[in-house]
């Protein structure tokens, strides 16, 4: 009897040891703030504007090659617009930062989670959250890896974040003065 619980255990004993030692821990791969962008472009009835924000934080958590989430701070307040210079390019950011737009100072920061990657060869479909202005939305994109960068392209819906300044989705007569609704965001991530 003695010889069978001493067996038991000495077998349950190499099992954990061996999940332990094979087990691929989640590694988190943190985010290089300095070296990853958000570029931006929104349209208008009359013509378009560009720009750039950059990131506070992030990270991807990670379990070999494999992505199993994610979260990334963005930095509202450094919305910069790079296809205007002077006073015109000034009145645009203060614009983009106002109530109208982003709200930076009561909302200084924007999120995206990642609740799902699934890999498709060289990319993902990712499935997060995307929190702008305090409304959390989901949002879809697929995301490629290439070695330690990573890049995506999205489209986001302001008015589902309460941006709602000069739509024509929902506001009448603003004639030339219409701004659509989505906006596009090439993203780049370097860690």
């Amino acid at each position: 009897m003695k010889t069978n619980i001493f067996k038991s255990v000495s077998l349950f004993a190499v099992v954990i040891a061996m999940i332990s030692f094979t087990a691929n821990p989640i590694k988190k791969k943190t985010l290089n703030t300095q070296e990853s962008k958000i570029e931006w472009e929104g349209e208008k009835l009359t013509g378009s504007h560009e720009g750039t924000i950059m990131f506070k934080e992030g990270y991807l958590n990670m379990d070999g090659d494999k992505i199993t989430g994610g979260e990334f701070i963005v930095d509202m307040t450094s919305i910069v617009a790079t296809d205007l210079e002077g006073e015109g390019k000034q009145k645009l950011e203060g614009h983009l930062k106002s109530d109208d737009f982003f709200g930076v100072a009561n909302h200084p920061t924007a999120k995206l989670t990642i609740k799902n990657a699934t890999k498709k060869g060289d990319s993902y479909g990712v499935i997060a959250d995307l929190t702008i202005k305090g409304k959390t939305k989901p949002v879809t994109f697929d995301l490629e890896m290439n070695g330690d960068t990573a890049t995506t392209e999205l489209t986001v819906d302001r008015t589902e974040y309460d941006v709602k300044y000069g739509s024509g989705s929902l506001f009448d007569n603003l004639g030339d003065n219409v701004i659509y609704d989505d906006f596009e965001l090439d993203v780049t991530l370097k860690f």
